[in-house]
């Protein structure tokens, strides 16, 4: 979009708590700010806030490269390198930043109550793409032919993910093990973002590698198998 900088109207100022992305519950749920709220911006991101234990889902994005800046509390970020085809995981505090390339797959988990990021893109309008969807609509006979997995097990597998989810787990996961002062379902009105797409590394002394391990990576990890 094109702006005139010149324009007497000119408006260089928005509220990046307004547009609310997605909501998972009073206490888990997603804020942004991209160029449907501010168009004069270059960039964009969303404002993340979550209860120990809740994730942002596996998912990608196939135009930006994405910051995640820790604000307050403690999150362990994983992204798979396409080019190694290794896991990185990095354990980050207020203050500390990991960077997830164009392309590259991942995820976060917050490992405190009350924690506050944000992820900043290097274009105004990202795309998403959410594991939840990919997994949702592969034809269990294309699993079983790619895989050489039992499609009924792989469809009993995924017969509860019904729509995009976005943090995790879902609040009906029923041994979700997560506490919440008043879980709500997901409201219709914050299961889809108004922009089009959009729905909803060497180690430095600043970054630990996850003190759980290769095969554990998040102590919650019990918990977070809903499905």
């Amino acid at each position: 979009m094109n702006v005139d900088f010149t324009s007497p109207t000119l408006n260089l100022s928005a509220d990046a708590s307004e547009a609310v992305n997605y909501r998972r519950d009073p206490r888990n749920y997603i804020t942004q700010l991209f160029a449907a709220q501010l168009p004069v911006v270059k960039t964009g991101f969303f404002n993340v806030y979550m209860s120990q234990g809740v994730m942002v889902n596996p998912h990608w994005h196939t135009n930006a490269d994405e910051l995640v800046v820790v604000i307050t509390g403690e999150v362990v970020t994983s992204v798979f390198n396409p080019y190694t085809q290794k896991l990185i995981s990095y354990q980050l505090k207020p203050g500390q930043v990991s960077q997830f390339p164009k392309g590259w797959f991942h995820w976060l988990v917050s490992l405190t109550d009350n924690t506050f990021i944000m992820t900043i893109f290097d274009v105004p309008t990202p795309d998403v793409v959410y594991a939840s969807d990919f997994l949702r609509f592969i034809p269990k006979e294309v699993a079983e032919r790619a895989y050489c997995v039992n499609p009924e097990e792989f469809a009993k597998a995924v017969a509860p993910i019904t729509q995009s989810v976005i943090l995790g787990p879902p609040v009906n996961c029923g041994n979700s093990g997560i506490p919440s002062d008043s879980m709500q379902q997901q409201s219709p009105q914050y299961m889809s973002s108004p922009y089009p797409g959009l729905r909803t590394e060497p180690q430095t002394e600043f970054f630990s590698q996850s003190p759980y391990g290769a095969d554990n990576l998040y102590p919650y990890e019990a918990n977070l198998n809903c499905w």
